[in-house]
């Protein structure tokens, strides 16, 4: 494989969904990787370095719900959940499972494209990366007994490494940027996920998404605080 394109690994049983999802993604200049159902997309995940998973949800043998959360277990790997579950608590319930964004069939080729460009874009191009002397890490920012390494997205609490996922490490850095400054949720949506504004679902998105970062943030001198009709901010 060509180690300058990114690797992304499509999960769909529908089978020309499959291939037109491969044709139109190594036409827009990515290296793909295919799997039929839950089983066979762990086993080409273990097999390759991926960069990206695009994972259907209605899949035979483990379910898309099933293959992310046995994902998460071993990576933080950026996930985009496909879904004809189009209602708020279907898209939360994935999100709330670690999944980084989700798109809902029956989309376009080039939605999906713009979709994980727009994640892609946020990873370090060092992201594969694993130095294993931290402090050879450039750019870090320290709050409260937090370090952040953007380079590889690492997060530690007094010497112990808490492990985020790629949104949760993204807000966590723009909060950490600005400890005490309240973030505006809408601020935070752009900022993070490029979205122009705040609808009702990614609000919800992002509500998951705190929750989660809170959760593991719980034994760190830092508090994520929600500043009810205003936002979200750090305290030390």
């Amino acid at each position: 494989m060509d180690k300058d394109k990114a690797v992304i690994l499509i999960a769909e049983d529908e089978v020309h969904i499959r291939n037109a999802l491969r044709r139109n993604l190594i036409n827009a200049g990515y290296e793909v990787i295919l799997a039929a159902d839950g089983e066979e997309t762990m086993a080409q995940f273990r097999a390759y370095d991926v960069d990206l998973v695009v994972l259907d949800v209605l899949m035979p043998k483990l379910d898309g719900l099933q293959v992310c959360q046995l994902i998460r277990q071993e990576s933080d790997v950026p996930i985009v959940m496909a879904t004809v579950l189009g209602s708020p608590s279907d898209r939360v319930a994935g999100l709330d499972l670690g999944a980084t964004d989700y798109i809902v069939k029956p989309f376009s080729s080039r939605e999906l494209i713009a979709r994980i460009r727009t994640i892609l874009r946020r990873l370090s191009p060092t992201v594969r990366e694993k130095p294993s002397v931290r402090t050879n890490e450039p750019e870090a920012i320290s709050v409260g007994d937090l370090i952040l390494y953007p380079q590889t997205r690492k997060v530690y609490d007094q010497n112990s490494h808490i492990r985020l996922t790629e949104i949760e490490f993204h807000i966590l850095y723009l909060l950490a940027q600005a400890p005490g400054q309240i973030f505006a949720r809408e601020s935070i949506l752009q900022r993070v996920w490029g979205y122009a504004d705040d609808s009702d679902l990614e609000t919800k998105a992002l509500d998951v998404h705190i929750s989660r970062l809170r959760t593991k943030l719980d034994r760190s001198t830092v508090r994520l605080m929600t500043i009810q009709g205003h936002g979200y901010m750090l305290l030390t």
